[in-house]
């Protein structure tokens, strides 16, 4: 396992995100937005080299409900992208336990990654298939529950940290934009 725990305001981390072609407002110091994160950093000697955003959501404007989220994603040399990604999941059952009924979703750019014939092919190589595209013309990738990886704790997790049994229940905004 090459993830290490961090945390929503981690400076070192909001750097890498400011670096992501999704980053809204570089610099701004909280880099996840409105959700429940898991904040994972993949460091390489003693400079992170990786960044992956796990979000836990309990409302959502698309279709994919009842889902973890991949809302961050971005390797500067750690290693493997296909590696990280499915390193990332195991840690991510490991601090959440359980997993939703859809698995863990991702939303790529065709228009800003690359290469453009198979987006997200990083994701493709870990096991998540193509399930759609949102209104606004996203890939949308999935990891399905039975393709996940066995969970195995990131580095600095603690047993005491992890939350109660957790029900995973998503709601669809009626006013879906």
């Amino acid at each position: 396992m090459r993830w290490r725990m961090s945390r929503r305001f981690d400076q070192e981390a909001r750097k890498i995100a400011d670096r992501h072609y999704s980053r809204g407002k570089p610099g701004v110091p909280d880099f996840v937005g409105n959700v429940k994160p898991l904040v994972l950093l993949a460091p390489v000697g003693e400079a992170a080299r990786a960044l992956w955003v796990s979000a836990w959501q309990t409302f959502v404007r698309h279709e994919w409900v009842n889902a973890w989220q991949c809302v961050l994603f971005r390797n500067e040399g750690a290693g493997l992208s296909s590696q990280l990604i499915t390193e990332a999941v195991a840690a991510t059952r490991w601090c959440w336990g359980g997993m939703p009924e859809n698995g863990f979703i991702t939303f790529v750019d065709r228009a800003k990654t690359r290469p453009k014939k198979h987006p997200g092919y990083c994701y493709r190589l870990s096991g998540w298939r193509e399930v759609g595209h949102t209104k606004n013309g996203l890939v949308v990738l999935q990891l399905a529950p039975e393709d996940m990886p066995d969970p195995v704790a990131p580095h600095g997790a603690q047993l005491t940290a992890l939350p109660h049994e957790q029900q995973w229940v998503n709601k669809k905004s009626e006013h879906v934009a």
